[in-house]
C-alpha cells in the first residue's frame, strides 16, 4: 500500500441497498451491491472483506442522511476498522457525493413522506446547510437557472426552468472515495440524520456512537 496512491474502501447503506468500491489512483478495482431493506449490519463486513481484504489505506463512509439504521451501521463499521487497522476514516454526505465537481447545482435526495434534502453547491462546495424541504418550497425559494441532481430533479428541474437534470436516487462510491482523499485529518465520521426518525424511540436506547 502507498500513502502517496492510497487504496480507499469506499462503502454506503444510507437507503435500502449494500454497496462497497475499492479505489485506488481514480480507478474502481472492486465493486459490489445488493438491494435490501433489512440485513445490511450482517452482510456489511463480509461485504467490505470480499471487496478490498481489509488491505486499504483509507476509509470512506456515506453518513447520510438517509436511513437511520443504515446510516449508524454504515458509521460503526467504519470507526471500528479505522481503529482496528489504524487508518483514517472519513465520512461524506449523500449530497456531497451527487454534486458536480463544477458549476452549479441544487442536489436532491429523498427525504420520504413526499420531502426532499436540499443543498445547494458551487464547484463541489456546499453554499448553505442541507434543507428538509418539499417541491413547493423549493419552486419557491431556490435559484433558477442552476442545474438540478438527485431525487426527482427532472420535476424540480421544470419546475424551477432549470437548464438541465440529473436523476440520480443513491450516493455515488466514486465521488465518496474522491471527496475522502481530500480529507485524510477530518473528525471521525458521524451519522448525518437532519430530521427526527419517524418511528416512535424503542423501550431501550440504542448502543451510543461516541463523538
Amino acid at each position: 500500500m502507498s500513502a502517496s496512491d492510497p487504496r480507499i474502501l469506499a462503502f454506503d447503506t444510507s437507503a435500502a441497498h449494500c454497496a462497497a468500491a475499492l479505489f485506488q489512483g481514480g480507478r474502481m478495482l472492486a465493486h459490489a451491491r445488493e438491494e435490501m431493506a433489512r440485513g445490511q449490519a450482517e452482510r456489511l463486513m463480509p461485504m467490505l472483506e470480499e471487496v478490498s481484504g481489509f488491505e486499504v489505506d483509507l476509509l470512506a463512509v456515506c453518513v447520510g442522511p438517509g436511513n437511520f439504521t443504515g446510516i449508524r451501521i454504515a458509521v460503526a463499521a467504519a470507526r471500528g476498522l479505522a481503529l482496528a487497522k489504524g487508518i483514517p476514516a472519513v465520512g461524506v454526505s449523500v449530497l456531497e457525493s451527487l454534486a458536480p465537481e463544477s458549476g452549479e447545482a441544487l442536489v436532491l435526495a429523498d427525504a420520504r413522506q413526499e420531502r426532499l434534502y436540499a443543498q445547494m453547491f458551487r464547484d463541489g462546495v456546499a453554499q448553505a446547510d442541507i434543507r428538509l424541504t418539499d417541491a413547493d418550497e423549493i419552486a419557491e425559494a431556490a435559484p433558477q437557472r442552476w442545474h438540478v441532481v438527485g431525487h426527482r430533479a427532472e420535476e424540480i428541474a421544470e419546475r424551477l426552468a432549470a437548464p438541465s437534470f440529473d436523476v440520480r436516487e443513491v450516493a455515488d462510491l466514486a465521488a465518496i472515495a474522491r471527496i475522502a482523499a481530500t480529507r485524510p485529518d477530518a473528525p471521525r465520521p458521524a451519522p448525518l440524520y437532519v430530521r427526527p426518525p419517524d418511528a416512535a424511540l424503542p423501550s431501550e436506547p440504542p448502543p451510543v456512537i461516541l463523538p
